[in-house]
């Protein structure tokens, strides 16, 4: 079992691939928080979802390594169900498994009893997990190699030989009537230990305790010569129904009973019977015997729970930590499947190692926008490439025509897909990013030291230094809060430095000069080419479709006049 060492459902077996965690804001900012939200009513989940998402991997396999078990998980929503039944009964036992409860007072008898139940449980749990994933639909390597693994961990724990003992061993407590227990004394009979003799199914009949046992050591012919029980012993149970004498005796004795050369010399020596002498004492004699009880097996049960300690570990250790991994792809298949009840497409991606196209999306769109309307049909499906020739995008039209909406949606793509999920798409194909970024407009207090232009620089050379040749990153309007003589002067350079390197951009802007400038500064970078995407308008009507094209308008006071209802018609109306 050691190939399978450190299993997971994240990635292959002994792949050691390099991870980049998102930026805090990229989440936000692609309209992804909404999304893990939407996934789970559980703030654990939720956290631990997003952290799946925003662990970035440029590693091909990764992502289809992950994508295919999502596949298999989609698929079979009959394995979704009872996997989360079996996953609220691992929670229930790790919460309330006393497996590694320590206590001042050493375990007995009842305890071990309550242990063969609870590792049956565990055993039972792990069977499930292996008869769910026998299902002969399953195709994807990360659960066949699961089911290996699983196989596996119950023939290395001999489960099958342990659920044989359990039955045999397992005895109810309702079962247990009696307990014979055996007392050694030294020569002046005073009792020295104690031991158990056996635990019986019937309880002992009532006699006389005192005779009894002065019949027992008066007469040399009854001292048996081994410590087995023959039968011929006899009990008093002491009980409120019928306790005056024998009670009596013992209280008169000050609740001992003893011996020294001869019987019942001194009521003061210790006391080999434990003393009953009321009522509320007497209805709780099970306490007594299990105090009892506890002192007799205190090695013997604490092996046998450490055994059974070291098998539940196996069981459902190994077995609890692929939990989260499952509950993540769970969720977002149930997710997805319900997103595509209600009409939307989503589609398998297929990540590439290399390749001349970097990213080739067909009839995408944007996953929030799909989440809040009702009528998804309405929603305008978009196609992008990313190539050599086409490794900037410099979008523009008109404002809410729909820039941001398809910005975010190119990075939806990306996040989910390399989290090996289904995308929405009718196709997408993709070599995996190393990070994403975004550099959208910051909140007022973020900029109240640089002033926002100064913020706005600071940032984007932030991000561009950490940015690769395989990165993604994603401008919102920036460098627009500025004059426009400004905002182009910084934006071009910036356009020309991110073609040098080589980085995948959509840079969504005002600027349709910066757009028009896209074959100049193709012609200047010489590695890699600008293109210019436009949101098409229709008759004056925004048409939510983007094309490669020119723009189509140069002026971007008037766009802004637009966005802040500062044009004249804008103001007329607003003032009648």
């Amino acid at each position: 079992m050691d190939k399978h060492a450190g299993f997971s459902l994240m990635h292959p077996a002994g792949k050691d691939a390099g991870y980049r965690r998102l930026p805090e804001q990229v989440m936000h900012d692609l309209g992804l928080e909404a999304f893990c939200q939407a996934l789970s009513g559980d703030a654990k989940e939720r956290r631990m979802i997003t952290n799946v998402l925003s662990q970035i991997t440029d590693d091909a396999d990764v992502a289809l390594y992950r994508q295919q078990i999502f596949g298999d998980i989609f698929r079979l929503p009959e394995l979704r169900k009872t996997m989360l039944e079996m996953f609220d009964k691992i929670q229930f036992m790790k919460d309330f498994s006393t497996m590694h409860k320590t206590t001042d007072e050493e375990l007995g008898l009842w305890h071990l009893f309550h242990r063969l139940d609870e590792l049956d449980s565990y055993i039972k749990t792990v069977e499930t997990m292996r008869d769910c994933l026998s299902d002969e639909r399953i195709s994807s390597e990360g659960l066949i190699s699961l089911r290996e693994y699983i196989g596996e961990l119950y023939d290395d724990a001999y489960f099958a030989e342990m659920k044989a003992d359990i039955a045999a061993l397992k005895i109810k407590a309702s079962d247990v009537q009696s307990v014979t227990l055996g007392v050694n004394v030294n020569e002046r009979f005073e009792a020295v230990s104690v031991g158990l003799v056996s635990v019986n199914r019937k309880p002992f009949r009532k006699s006389g305790i005192v005779s009894s046992f002065a019949d027992a050591i008066a007469s040399r012919d009854k001292l048996n010569d081994t410590s087995d029980w023959d039968g011929d012993m006899h009990y008093q149970l002491i009980d409120r129904e019928n306790n005056s004498g024998a009670r009596a005796f013992i209280e008169k004795l000050g609740g001992i009973t003893a011996v020294r050369n001869t019987p019942f010399v001194d009521g003061s020596m210790r006391s080999t019977v434990v003393n009953t002498m009321n009522d509320e004492a007497s209805a709780n004699s099970t306490v007594y015997l299990d105090a009892a009880v506890n002192k007799m097996l205190g090695s013997l049960v604490k092996k046998l729970r450490d055994t059974l300690t070291k098998y539940a570990n196996t069981a459902i250790v190994n077995v609890s930590g692929l939990v989260p991994e499952f509950v993540y792809y769970i969720r977002c298949a149930e997710f997805i499947s319900g997103l595509m009840e209600k009409g939307c497409v989503f589609c398998e991606a297929q990540p590439i190692a290399e390749d001349a196209v970097s990213a080739e999306a067909k009839g995408f769109y944007n996953l929030k926008l799909a989440m809040t309307m009702e009528n998804v049909s309405e929603i305008v499906p978009n196609d992008l490439t990313f190539d050599q020739k086409r490794t900037v995008y410099i979008l523009t039209g008109a404002n809410r025509g729909g820039k941001t909406t398809i910005t975010q949606a190119a990075g939806q793509l990306f996040v989910l897909a390399q989290g090996g999920l289904f995308v929405p798409a009718e196709s997408f194909r993709y070599v995996p990013c190393d990070c994403i970024y975004t550099h959208f407009p910051a909140d007022e207090d973020k900029t109240m030291d640089l002033g926002r232009l100064g913020e706005e620089c600071v940032r984007f050379r932030e991000l561009f230094a950490q940015s690769t040749g395989r990165s993604l990153l994603l401008l919102n309007e920036t460098f627009s809060t500025t004059s426009f003589e400004e905002g182009y002067y910084i934006a071009r350079d910036s356009v020309k430095a991110l073609l040098n390197k080589g980085v995948r951009t959509i840079y969504n802007t005002h600027m349709h000069k910066l757009g028009a400038d896209a074959g100049e500064l193709t012609r200047e970078s010489g590695r890699a080419g600008a293109a210019s995407l436009v949101m098409r308008t229709e008759d004056g009507r925004r048409s939510f479709k983007v094309v490669a094209a020119q723009p189509e308008g140069s002026s971007y006071a008037k766009d802004i006049a637009e966005k802040y209802g500062v044009t004249y018609d804008m103001l007329i109306s607003a003032g009648s």
